[in-house]
């Protein structure tokens, strides 16, 4: 039966295996979405990236706690990191380096990159002080974390450029390549495509289905709050997100200024609510990264929802709600009494539907294991509600940098002048 597709090139595809993907082509409302089609040209890619970083100059943040210098994934980033050529800047922020010999042994790490990367002692005295600056004009900075660490960078940033691309992507990416770094960046600095924020998505499995976050907890949970309340717009908003979770986004300089950053594991939830408040949803796009990924799994910790996924489901969950209050939508106690037991039962029906893709395509399927995990965050949705009637009216996020310069003008400069003597 003919193709349409050449002789020549379907030789050439033969033996593609899984580079040679059937086309996912779909649109969904107004997030516009950027597949990843046909065979990847990380060439080309990073040839028109470095073309287009001469007016939109590419800074990348690395959130990087110093219990991951030196594993073989960070190994990985750093190989392929060494060989992009369109990035001005690195900007590296380093948490858990309570000791010198820490943050020396982390400067030499990232010292082999030839962009010659910025790393910023988060848990330094310079650091420390700025932090109770902060804290003491009414900015707090929020607990140690991926979410502080990532506003502080912001905030370097900001303090050397006034324009151009920020991205963002986490040191635990197992199997890295730089395409996702190109694919992240490439919206955002295309002269004529008017994106200012990319969000990363992607599929993850392993020999079994992956990400159970989003597929346990925030799925259903989504769906259950779309059941129970009013036709809301952050509902829909969120729902067009293939992975609403990633640790990966890039964003204009204008929009880092202008959003607060949470402080928790809502960072990535709670980024996605402050970009919908300050731009329109044709500024925002998502991009797929990769064909698979992989990153540290983290334990599910369900004798203690303290720690481990069961803390970040909660700060999830809570985020969620109250961001919803903040729309407008009526959290009242008749919707959250039910929520978690009707989040139970759309939690199981996705079980069903998960069990029927593995089984399709010989992954394996722990079932005992997916019910424990949503167990588990029917504890967690209920701590977050918790939370939320101890103190329903409070704001998790923090003031936006534009906020802060407006209100201490010299603090951007004393951050790039610590961040320069701790880097001398």
């Amino acid at each position: 039966m003919p193709t349409g597709i050449p002789p020549a090139r379907l030789r050439d595809l033969s033996g593609c295996g899984r580079n040679w993907r059937v086309a996912d082509f779909h649109q969904s409302g107004s997030i516009t979405t950027l597949h990843r089609l046909g065979i990847p040209d990380i060439g080309r890619l990073e040839r028109e990236l470095t073309g287009f970083s001469d007016a939109r100059p590419i800074t990348l943040i690395l959130p990087c706690h110093t219990g991951e210098v030196g594993t073989a994934g960070l190994d990985s980033i750093i190989c392929e990191l060494a060989l992009v050529p369109y990035l001005k800047r690195i900007i590296v922020g380093i948490d858990g380096a309570t000791r010198r010999r820490d943050w020396d042994a982390a400067r030499a790490y990232f010292g082999r990159l030839p962009q010659r990367p910025l790393l910023i002692w988060n848990d330094g005295p310079r650091m420390k002080e700025l932090f109770r600056t902060l804290a003491e004009a009414g900015f707090d900075p929020g607990p140690p974390g991926k979410g502080r660490n990532v506003r502080i960078c912001f905030g370097s940033a900001l303090a050397d450029e006034k324009q151009g691309v920020i991205a963002v992507h986490d040191c635990d990416i197992l199997a890295y390549s730089r395409e996702i770094l190109a694919r992240l960046c490439y919206p955002l600095a295309h002269p004529n495509w008017g994106f200012r924020f990319c969000k990363g998505y992607y599929a993850r499995v392993s020999d079994r289905l992956d990400g159970r976050l989003t597929r346990l907890l925030l799925t259903p949970l989504l769906d259950t709050l779309r059941s129970q309340i009013a036709p809301h717009r952050g509902l829909a908003y969120l729902e067009h997100f293939r992975y609403p979770l990633s640790g990966e986004c890039a964003l204009d300089m204008d929009v880092a200024r202008r959003a607060g950053i949470p402080g928790d594991w809502s960072l990535e939830v709670g980024m996605l609510a402050e970009v919908a408040r300050h731009l329109p949803p044709g500024a925002i796009c998502q991009s797929e990264l990769c064909e698979n990924y992989d990153h540290k799994h983290r334990d599910l910790s369900p004798g203690d929802i303290d720690r481990g996924l069961g803390k970040m489901a909660t700060d999830i969950a809570l985020s969620i709600f109250r961001e919803l209050g903040r729309q407008g939508a009526h959290m009242d106690a008749g919707l959250l009494d039910g929520l978690p037991d009707a989040y139970a039962r759309q939690a199981g029906e996705c079980l069903r539907h998960y069990a029927a893709d593995a089984a399709i395509n010989g992954l394996l399927y722990p079932r005992d294991d997916e019910e424990l995990a949503v167990d588990t965050f029917v504890r967690c949705i209920r701590a977050a509600m918790a939370s939320l009637g101890k103190n329903p009216k409070a704001d998790i996020i923090p003031p936006s940098w534009s906020l802060v310069e407006q209100a201490l003008p010299a603090f951007l400069p004393s951050l790039a002048e610590a961040v320069r003597r701790d880097n001398a």
